[in-house]
């Protein structure tokens, strides 16, 4: 049986804790430092606390370390490894090479195994990449968030010993993960040490190599959210075990409907399978609401490449909230309008639409009477006849400014006797978690029936995570006459058992080879070449030396996309057979090997393909001529370049 593993964001205590209690079977947290996303660090005693919590429900708790690391900080890094690896996390992400060795040394040190996982910033987009990575003692890696089902098949089907993550809902980046240079280059402000200034939601001018404009200004790299609520169960049988929702910086209600969303389908994939997958952690929630994906943040949704010709993808008219559609504007009067529409409306829902110059307005109901909106103050733009999008929902805000559910552990439990003990045996349901405590007790026949009143009292666990699903009374109790105080303390002992059970199973030795804790097997598992488990190199992969693993052609001429920072890192890769390994963008290496402009990002995403003209699909020749460019408004330009070949974009530096 295959577990799976719902894995949720969690910007601080509060949103992890939410998340736990909303079905996740995993969370993922940032680091007090040297995380993807520099404004959602945490103390390290939240990340205990966190810990703690989650593992009363048999959850795992991810910390962020997925920046690259420049010299001078791998020794605060260390003491922060340290740290967490004493509160119990139960693993890393990482991005830098160099965190390899520190955390086998730093494992050794505290005798305690943590998973390492490799980052999509790792750029993980082929089976050559995924096995190296293995090879170099990685348990999990996560996937470049472009893979359709079929490529992540591939890789499972290559490197099957590798725990593979998927991304499933959230805001996309335009470039392959770990590869784009943009926010550096315009802005000073590295995407690969957590400070993303977000130039793919910028407005650019399209131009070709005349000069002259092919559209109006647009969002022009500006993609939708990812949704793969209704895929998980292709993506389980690919070879997907954990499923990732984005959104470090994402609020708590945001945290709740989505997670709460995806577990119940999930649940629906276990389901199924008849056997085949199961969840990862225990409980079982209930819902004081009605999950709705539609009504929390999102540019609008897409599958984003699950499956070939899955083109929708683009949101280049705004790089904003839209939400979820709710009519057409029907009449206006004066100062209110009303609006066809099956929908309801509540005083402080904010509304959106695009106006005549396809510019996207809001504003908030200050009153509605059924279809008909008093708007704070009526938009100028607003004509009869656009369409309304709500993109923040008043009712179903309050609803998850409250508690909104509760996740409890299911048992069966079996009351018996065995010679002179009361005997009180709890199962977990659906897990093979057996536990049994007992207590002596003097036999006496009760004047009537006692099973009423024994179940009354083992079902008191109303204060503890755990819900007594069933409760069989064995023939041979129902006519004892046991006191209620009695049976109080069998039930108490069978809830600190049952704790002591979980922790247990928590502290097994992970799958990781144990031999991998010692510092010196790095050395030695790093001497071996990397062997293609697909029998050889295709002609879209390069290695810059012999030794050197398989990576993206565009890897040959730009060293920089190695993001090697530091002495640690570039030695990884030196000892791998890359003795001419470059250094990274943000320390000034900005050119191509041979002196050429800087690529900046690799994209899936293609212009040409959104302006109908993908050579894939059409013999069609467009008007312009190329190379074409996008231009910021102070005149910086990017020149684009179409790898159709590979089906890929490639922006760089003017």
């Amino acid at each position: 049986m295959t577990s799976l593993e719902l894995l949720a964001p969690a910007r601080d205590l509060a949103c992890g804790i939410a998340a736990i209690d909303h079905g996740a079977d995993a969370v993922y947290i940032g680091a007090p430092q040297f995380g993807a996303r520099a404004a959602a660090g945490n103390t390290v005693d939240d990340i205990r606390q966190l810990t703690e919590y989650a593992n009363l429900f048999r959850a795992r708790v991810y910390v962020t370390l997925n920046t690259i690391i420049y010299d001078h900080e791998l020794p605060s890094v260390r003491l922060m490894m340290e740290q967490l690896v004493e509160v119990g996390i139960d693993a890393i992400l990482v991005q830098d090479m160099a965190l390899i060795g520190m955390a086998r040394e730093v494992m050794a040190q505290k005798g305690r195994v943590v998973e390492l996982h490799a980052s999509t910033q790792t750029d993980n987009r082929t089976a050559e990449r995924v096995e190296w990575l293995q090879e170099r003692g990685f348990h999990r890696v996560v996937l470049a968030r472009e893979l359709g089902v079929g490529e992540i098949q591939e890789i499972h089907r290559k490197v099957p010993g590798m725990a593979l993550e998927a991304f499933v809902h959230g805001a996309l980046c335009v470039s392959f993960s770990g590869v784009c240079y943009a926010s550096q280059y315009c802005f000073s402000r590295s995407a690969n040490r957590g400070e993303c200034a977000q130039f793919c939601r910028l407005m650019f001018d399209l131009v070709d190599a005349d000069g002259r404009r092919i559209d109006r200004p647009r969002h022009w790299l500006s993609l939708r959210d990812m949704c793969r609520v209704s895929h998980l169960e292709e993506m389980a049988r690919a070879g997907v075990t954990s499923f990732k929702i984005e959104g470090r910086l994402k609020d708590v209600a945001y945290v709740k409907n989505v997670v709460a969303a995806y577990s119940r389908e999930l649940n629906k994939v276990v389901a199924a399978s008849e056997g085949r997958f199961c969840r990862s952690s225990l409980g079982r929630v209930e819902y004081s609401f009605q999950p709705h994906l539609q009504k929390t943040f999102n540019r609008g949704f897409t599958g984003y490449f699950i499956h070939p010709g899955d083109d929708d993808i683009a949101s280049p008219d705004t790089p904003k909230a839209l939400g979820e559609f709710v009519g057409k504007v029907k009449e206006i009067r004066h100062h209110s309008f009303n609006v066809a529409t099956t929908a309801s409306f509540a005083n402080g829902d904010g509304l959106c639409f695009f106006g005549d110059d396809k510019q996207l307005y809001g504003f908030r109901i200050n009153r509605a009477e059924g279809n008909r909106i008093y708007p704070q103050h009526l938009p100028p733009q607003l004509r009869p006849g656009m369409g309304l999008y709500r993109n923040a929902d008043a009712v179903f805000d309050k609803v998850l400014a409250k508690p909104s559910a509760v996740r409890k552990i299911p048992l069966l439990l079996a009351l018996s006797v065995t010679g002179n003990h009361l005997v009180l045996t709890a199962s977990v349901v659906g897990t093979a978690l057996v536990t049994t405590v007992r207590c002596e007790v003097e036999y006496q026949e009760a004047r009537v029936p006692q099973d009423g009143n024994m179940r009354t009292q083992l079902s008191k666990l109303g204060t503890t995570i755990y819900e007594a699903q069933e409760i069989n009374i064995h023939p041979s109790v129902k006519n004892l006459f046991v006191p209620s105080s009695l049976l109080a303390g069998l039930r108490r002992q069978l809830v600190e058992s049952l704790d002591r059970a979980i922790q247990q199973q928590l502290s097994e030795p992970s799958s990781l080879n144990p031999s991998a804790l010692e510092p010196s097997s790095l050395e030695s598992s790093m001497s071996e070449p990397s062997v293609s488990g697909s029998g050889g190199v295709s002609s879209e992969l390069t290695t810059s030396e012999d030794k050197a693993p398989v990576m993206p052609q565009a890897y040959a001429s730009y060293g920089y996309l190695y993001n090697v920072a530091n002495e640690l890192a570039r030695k990884v890769y030196a000892d791998d057979g890359m003795s001419s390994v470059k250094m990274a963008f943000e320390l000034g290496n900005t050119h191509a090997d041979d002196g050429g402009a800087p690529l900046l990002m690799q994209c899936r995403h293609c212009l040409r393909k959104l302006l109908g003209y993908c050579s894939r699909k059409t013999s069609q020749r467009p008007k312009w001529h190329e190379p074409l460019f996008l231009v910021l408004p102070d005149q910086r330009r990017f020149r684009l370049q179409f790898d159709c070949r590979q089906c890929q974009m490639n922006i760089y530096a003017e």
